[in-house]
């Protein structure tokens, strides 16, 4: 299966950008392309001979790897190849730089072993200077991937076969090896690592941190400069934080995503000793009450964070995009369809990712890579993946897209979730912490804590409720698959959480879904949503783009309207309906010709009647209603029955009844109503199916959908059927 980018690959020089966009010197030599390569027993030593060749940084299983065939946990990876240290990096150091390889790395360099690590998405490089001959040098990789038999974190990788096949669900082909860039840089003796950046609008200030190695003592000057004009400096000590000044910034922002250039120079007295380039966004993110709810706020400002899951794989490269363009489409396909947000889904991208992010100008929820599911990972797997968290965190700080740290989702390998968010926050507390997403699934447990309660409802968008401490927010929704002949992984078999029959309903249901956020759960208080997901992936087929990026399913045009209403209902919001909670009122029909009629329960079943004056009191009370805050959401609202306390109005099968409260969390579900402003009255749609409305139809009272196959879906009157006036109560 291949896409647009699979045959222009080059073979020599794959992905040949500069790796690190956020700390650039200009000399250094790309070690990607044809390596020798052999594979043994997991506890062999180094082979004789490397009968094969690999493509370095595919990994062993895909097709752009020359290799593609299945690795499994009792095997071991090798590569090998030459290269030669240019003659103008005599009197510096040299260091051997891995974006990533996944998932035990052994490095040697002319016979001697330099370095090993464990980690399958943290960077990690060694000093080889010692090692260096003089003229051509041999570096010799070992990697062992046991993927989901080992406790590491392994993400969606799961070992299988390398083909299409039906019995892949969520899970996809492993990734064993080097699947990031390979590379060779000279620094001096004392040269800096790591540029730790937070943007402080309090103050208008940079605040930088600068790590280094072998400079203890020294400083280091900042520059921040935008278009060449220099907008701020400042020096201090590399112990430190240095904070430079940036007035009247322009902030950065999903619709204006400005850079600004940053330089660190690292000083011995007044002398430059070592220079590393860079940039910064300045904006903020945080949580804050806006309307009485609370919300993240980009800036101080809240904006709906709406977004996809990103799995980050491809079918020709799996773990690797097969070049930098292909890298930076998926990204500007969310801008194109109107997106502004995108969850990294438990895989951590090159550092290439993180700059077109940057540059277009999408907020990113990160993912930490979940350990296997259904497992208790034991001690030393807590500390790997604790370790890499870490890492992966101190490497990505810095950019500006970045708004959240996503610690565990749906309790894979879940432990601990209270003290890994107290700890991810106390590491980066400019960021949003998400302690595990899908706390209502999958027999996962919340921590109670973080800055976001997270749930998954498929297809949904559903119900999420914020607190007095977290801000609400839908992890995962969606899933509505559309199979494209031609385009399918495995022709035929692909799955979807709720297939469409065509082109035309997806289009309506997907845009339905965003409405429906925006019409019902944004006034409910939900301040963001992750639809599943932007591209079909292998087995799965409910993305919006094809698996080879060569069919995009949707109307963009029609989406990315639909994501700029969510985006700018939530900048300008209409005003809240506020119902008297805590008094009786009853709901009259608006409907023309029947507006005597009021919504009454008889023998459980929800109806609607003819009541007046002079109407039995039994009536009156059956058309009274006490309205409290909503059961499953205090920012919507529940009905008690006026003679029936303790039984409340809800939907069960599309058909709206009074039941008693069984304190479950469907039923709280079922009979919580958020309200939305209607012409001469309200309009009530239901909490668990947004986009659903309390609609009477022949007396009879239904939950009803827009476009729906039921009878009681029909379009005929249906904005006045769905439309009550809150009169006053019949039976006070």
């Amino acid at each position: 299966m291949t896409t647009p980018w699979t045959n222009s690959v080059p073979v020599d020089k794959p992905l040949p950008e500069y790796p690190r966009p956020q700390l650039t010197r200009p000399d250094w030599t790309n070690l990607n392309g044809i390596w020798d390569f052999a594979v043994t027993g997991r506890d062999a030593g180094q082979p004789a001979t490397f009968p094969e060749q690999i493509r370095v940084p595919f990994v062993a299983e895909s097709a752009l790897s020359g290799i593609q065939r299945r690795i499994t946990e009792n095997d071991k990876l090798w590569y090998k190849r030459t290269f030669t240290v240019p003659a103008n990096w005599n009197n510096r150091r040299v260091k051997l730089h891995f974006g990533a390889s996944d998932w035990q790395t052994t490095v040697w360099v002319n016979g001697t072993q330099v370095g090993a690590h464990k980690g399958g998405f943290d960077a990690f490089a060694y000093d080889i200077t010692p090692q260096l001959n003089g003229g051509t040098n041999t570096v010799v990789v070992s990697v062992h991937d046991p993927s989901q038999t080992g406790g590491q974190a392994v993400g969606k990788q799961r070992i299988n076969d390398v083909k299409p096949h039906p019995g892949g669900g969520i899970f996809y082909t492993a990734a064993s090896g080097i699947w990031q860039t390979v590379w060779l840089e000279p620094v001096a003796s004392a040269h800096i690592t790591r540029l730790d950046m937070t943007p402080d609008l309090g103050n208008n200030t940079l605040r930088v941190k600068v790590q280094t190695a072998g400079a203890a003592g020294r400083s280091a000057r900042i520059t921040v400069s935008s278009g060449g004009t220099v907008v701020g400096t400042a020096t201090g000590a590399v112990s430190g934080e240095i904070s430079v000044p940036v007035p009247n910034p322009r902030l950065w922002t999903p619709e204006d995503p400005f850079l600004y250039d940053v330089k660190a120079d690292l000083l011995d007295g007044s002398a430059v000793t070592d220079t590393a380039g860079s940039y910064t966004g300045m904006r903020s993110i945080g949580i804050a009450k806006v309307d009485n709810i609370l919300r993240p706020v980009l800036n101080g400002k809240f904006v709906f964070q709406t977004g996809t899951l990103d799995q980050g794989y491809w079918p020709d490269g799996i773990y690797t995009a097969p070049s930098d363009a292909a890298l930076k489409y998926d990204l500007q396909a969310h801008k194109d369809l109107g997106f502004n947000m995108v969850r990294k889904h438990i895989k951590v991208e090159p550092q290439r990712w993180f700059y077109w992010a940057d540059k277009l100008g999408l907020l990113v929820w990160q993912d930490m890579p979940s350990m296997d599911t259904g497992k208790v990972p034991d001690g030393p797997a807590r500390t790997q993946w604790e370790a890499e968290y870490r890492n992966i965190i101190d490497q990505h700080r810095s950019s500006p897209s970045v708004v959240m740290w996503v610690n565990q989702n749906e309790g894979w390998g879940q432990y601990d979730q209270a003290r890994i968010a107290d700890e991810v926050k106390a590491q980066d507390p400019s960021r949003l912490v998400n302690n595990m997403s899908g706390v209502n699934c999958c027999g996962s447990v919340d921590g109670g804590n973080g800055d976001v309660v997270d749930n998954h409802i498929y297809v949904g968008p559903g119900n999420t409720a914020p607190s007095a401490t977290r801000a609400a927010v839908l992890g995962e929704f969606g899933g509505l698959g559309y199979k494209v002949p031609g385009h399918e992984w495995y022709p035929g078999g692909g799955f979807s959480y709720e297939d469409q029959p065509s082109i035309a309903a997806l289009d309506n249901r997907f845009v339905g879904l965003l409405d429906a956020i925006r019409i019902g759960q944004l006034p409910a208080g939900l301040s963001a949503s992750v639809y599943t997901e932007i591209t079909d992936v292998e087995n799965e087929a409910n993305g919006l783009l094809t698996y080879d990026r060569q069919v995009v399913k949707v109307d963009t045009a029609r989406v990315k309207a639909a994501n700029h209403a969510l985006i700018q209902a939530s900048r300008n919001p209409a005003p809240p309906v506020n119902l008297p909670t805590g008094q009786y009122r009853s709901l009259r029909v608006t409907t023309p010709g029947h507006t005597t009629k009021h919504l009454r329960h008889y023998d459980g079943l929800a109806f609607t009647e003819v009541v007046n004056s002079g109407s039995p009191a039994v009536l009156k009370a059956d058309a009274t209603w006490k309205i409290v805050p909503g059961l499953a959401n205090s920012n919507c609202y529940s009905f008690e029955s006026r003679n029936y306390p303790g039984e409340f109005l809800r939907h069960r099968e599309f058909r709206v009844r009074r039941d008693a409260d069984d304190n479950s969390a469907l039923f709280k579900a079922d009979a919580t109503w958020c309200a939305v402003a209607g012409n001469g009255g309200v309009r009530f749609t239901s909490a668990n199916l947004p986009g659903s409305y309390l609609r009477h139809i022949d007396s009879a009272v239904w939950l009803a959908t827009p476009g729906g196959g039921q009878p009681f879906d029909s379009p005929a009157l249906f904005t006045e059927d769905t439309t009550w006036a809150v009169d006053a109560p019949w039976a006070p």
